[in-house]
């Protein structure tokens, strides 16, 4: 399981002094951990996947808030933590790959315009799970649909 890797990581930073690397997994870990006591169960890979996605998005939030306000020194261990995180998530899938889902969801649904995003959306996300960015898939339903 996943989980039970990012466990076994962590312990190897800790170990091994690797400082960066352990507080990003050990944060990952606290948030996995309460994720599980919420839903009072062990998380799936495909939750622990989702958590993992959300931190990133997070970290990426943070990153252009630091730029904006010409804090560099504070985006550098950001965009670190981002790189150590999207170890755990499935490779990412390419565009050509990502196209193609994306026209065959749309066609599968009947979506053929830009005012029905929201179905368009969910038809879609669900085929990539976690393969794909939620930026990058409705970048190309955009794509797909001004065509």
């Amino acid at each position: 399981m996943l989980s039970q890797k990012i466990h076994e990581d962590l312990i190897v930073a800790m170990k091994s002094g690797d400082t960066g690397r352990r507080d990003v997994l050990r944060f990952l870990e606290a948030d996995i951990k309460k994720k599980s006591i919420d839903t009072r169960r062990e998380l799936s890979d495909e939750e622990v996947q989702k958590a993992i996605t959300s931190q990133i998005k997070s970290r990426k939030d943070s990153i252009a808030q630091f730029r904006s306000g010409g804090r560099e020194d504070l985006a550098e261990p950001e965009v670190s933590a981002i790189a150590i995180l999207e170890a755990y998530l499935p490779e990412q899938m390419s565009d050509e790959d990502l196209g193609s889902i994306v026209r065959g969801a749309l066609a599968e649904s009947g979506v053929d315009d830009l005012k029905d995003m929201g179905r368009a959306m969910g038809a879609v996300m669900p085929k990539v799970a976690g393969r794909a960015d939620g930026n990058r898939v409705k970048d190309m339903v955009i794509k797909v649909l001004t065509k």
